[in-house]
């Protein structure tokens, strides 16, 4: 009887790693949901902006460009942190 006892350790062991993982990849997608909702926040500033440097009769600076781009940059982050997140 020992070999069933060890089955059903192996098989209780299994079922708690397979809850443990299924709960942590609920979690990463609810917390890549989260960050996506955030990201999309941050893309509609970027379009936004990408309208204003398009448009030829709205003056845009120099600095005005820079910061787009250093939202753009960060948004780019934020993606590619979401991406790794649903890979992993």
């Amino acid at each position: 009887m020992a070999i069933k006892e060890d089955f059903d350790t192996l098989i209780e062991k299994l079922k708690t790693e397979r809850d443990e993982i299924h709960l942590k990849l609920q979690l990463a997608s609810m917390e890549a949901k989260e960050e996506f909702e955030t990201a999309e926040q941050q893309w509609q500033v970027v379009k936004a902006k990408a309208a204003e440097i398009a448009d030829d009769s709205v003056e845009t600076t120099e600095e005005f460009i820079a910061k787009a781009k250093i939202v753009g940059d960060e948004l780019k982050e934020t993606y590619q942190r979401i991406a790794k997140r649903l890979t992993e």
